[in-house]
């Protein structure tokens, strides 16, 4: 069987059990499941968003700080739970947690340095230049539309809108061609057991772009 491999965003809202999370995709990969994971920013972007609302920041200067934040969740992250810590993402067996300063350092082609373009967006853009899907992990059901939750929808069908989801990463995805499988992650048990059913089946929601079957 080919190996399954996701680009993991790992959510800042799921601080409480993100490195139970990483401990139970660890033991998945050991049958066959390649993931690397990029953190969220957690409350270290939080400060970095609380400084820029007060004016005491650029865009610029907050787009790396940022960055920075999510370098910080992924040291958080690999702590104890015996994950590799890499810079130059690649698909391979195992799981990998990604410190993107230096990755975005080289090359930050397509992305604003804005706050449309959060973690979410550098999720989707390393999983569009991977040619991955990629799975986020948060702390919500899915997308819901109209307080219901959709199995599936189309990212140009949430641009303009509030979603669980960052503009940018709805362009990323929109213009990439790849899928990308919200879930929730608040119970590492049935995390595992969502992921070990795709993509035949999603308990969240699957977002695609325009040039794919959503399901």
């Amino acid at each position: 069987m080919p190996m399954r491999f996701y680009v993991v965003k790992l959510g800042g809202s799921l601080i409480g059990c993100a490195k139970e999370i990483v401990r139970r995709l660890c033991i998945l990969a050991e049958s066959g499941y390649g993931f690397l994971v990029v953190p969220g920013g957690g409350p270290m972007a939080d400060l970095v968003r609380e400084l820029y609302a007060r004016g005491m920041v650029s865009d610029e200067a907050a787009h790396w700080m940022a960055v920075l934040a999510m370098e910080e969740y992924a040291y958080l992250l690999a702590d104890g739970t015996g994950a590799e810590l890499v810079d130059d993402p690649s698909p391979s067996q195992g799981l990998r947690i990604l410190r993107p300063y230096r990755y975005l350092l080289e090359d930050d082609r397509g992305l604003e340095h804005s706050w449309d373009y959060t973690s979410d967006s550098i999720a989707a853009l390393v999983a569009c230049r991977l040619g991955s899907d990629m799975i986020k992990v948060t702390d919500v059901d899915g997308v819901l539309i109209s307080g219901k939750l959709v199995p599936y929808v189309r990212a140009s069908e949430l641009m303009g809108f509030l979603s669980c989801m960052d503009q940018g990463s709805l362009r990323i995805i929109d213009s990439c061609g790849i899928r990308c499988f919200v879930l929730n992650g608040s119970s590492p048990d049935e995390l595992i057991a969502m992921v070990e059913e795709l993509p035949e089946r999603c308990r969240g929601t699957v977002i695609c772009s325009r040039s794919l079957e959503c399901c």
